[in-house]
């Protein structure tokens, strides 16, 4: 894994690159953090998709100031469906299309803040979306996901931003003819998949580390991203 700098509309980030082991090409994986930020947990997730034989390139969402000060721009824009930050994610995708490790094919995933990005633009020149608890879902839904891409969705039961979502999506999916695989896991609640600090305290709330249904949505994830991508 390296950290690179990617040209974007409003200038360079920094991206973390995670290239498969081997010979390629292989399929690219634009990668959205959560609100968090890329991390250690967001560098394991990247370790894992290139193992799966993809490689994966996670934009830095907060490059232009720190979590702090871009945060609320950030989801702001997301929701809007426009600007700087869905230009990065644009961006990345063109980057890893640029690349000759890349076979031309591209997905994208996110988590959470980064699961809302994954529907926004799934439509915008992507295979395949894996939106991970991308709650609350994004406003008019159904006009969003105009023209998307296939969807691969994971969701927690006990998610308390996201009563309702799993069944609201398969039914614009459904009504739409959008290729959709959609999952929720009883037991598992917001940030499922990943390992943030303060987990006993985030399990109360609703959010938190599963590890049998990280594991599962990963194995759909790669089965779709495998039919779609490949």
């Amino acid at each position: 894994m390296t950290t690179i700098d990617i040209d974007t509309p409003a200038g360079p980030i920094d991206a973390l690159l995670s290239v498969p082991q081997g010979e390629g090409p292989w399929p690219g994986v634009v990668v959205v953090h959560d609100a968090i930020g890329y991390g250690p947990d967001n560098e394991a997730v990247s370790q894992r998709i290139a193992a799966a034989g993809y490689v994966a390139l996670t934009p830095n969402m907060y490059a232009r100031g720190g979590r702090a000060r871009c945060i609320t721009r950030v989801i702001r824009e997301v929701l809007a469906g426009r600007g700087r930050s869905i230009d990065d994610v644009l961006a990345a995708r063109d980057h890893l299309l640029g690349l000759p490790d890349c076979n031309g094919q591209v997905g994208i995933a996110g988590f959470c803040m980064g699961g809302q990005f994954a529907l926004v633009l799934s439509p915008k020149g992507f295979g395949a979306s894996a939106p991970f608890y991308g709650t609350p879902l994004p406003r008019n839904l159904s006009e969003t996901l105009d023209g998307a891409c296939p969807i691969v969705a994971s969701f927690g039961k006990r998610d308390p931003l996201g009563m309702g979502a799993p069944d609201k999506l398969r039914r614009v999916t459904s009504a739409k003819n959008i290729t959709a695989d959609i999952k929720s896991y009883p037991k598992a609640g917001h940030s499922f998949a990943n390992k943030l600090p303060g987990q006993p305290i985030l399990r109360i709330t609703g959010f938190g580390y599963d590890e049998a249904a990280t594991e599962d949505a990963w194995r759909r994830v790669f089965a779709f991203f495998g039919e779609h991508l490949r």
